[in-house]
């Protein structure tokens, strides 16, 4: 009964009708140079860029722009502070002095 084995797992039969069987036609599937995995992979992305398109999001440039302002106003404002600091210090020992006298 050697014919019950055939296209059986495990048997060695192939029924797949491709040479190299199972294993080689998911290798040329997911090869890289695949010409249906490219264009799956660029759908995907359109997709991907056409639903992100509807979100309210902004671009990782547009973001790090803003980034870049914000530690620019970040340190602008820890200046003033201190400056602010200082001559609150000064008025404080002016109104000191004057009240000294």
């Amino acid at each position: 009964m050697p014919d019950q084995d055939k296209g059986q797992p495990g048997s060695g039969g192939n029924n797949s009708g491709i040479g190299g069987g199972p294993g080689e036609l998911f290798e040329r599937l997911l090869g890289p140079d695949n010409p249906v995995l490219n264009q799956l992979d660029k759908n995907a992305k359109a997709l991907a860029q056409s639903a992100l398109a509807k979100l309210d999001v902004v671009s990782r440039a547009e973001f790090d722009a803003q980034a870049a302002v914000l530690q620019r106003t970040r340190s602008r404002v820890e200046a003033l502070e201190a400056e602010l600091l200082k001559l609150t210090e000064q008025l404080e020992a002016i109104e000191q002095d004057r009240g000294a006298d």
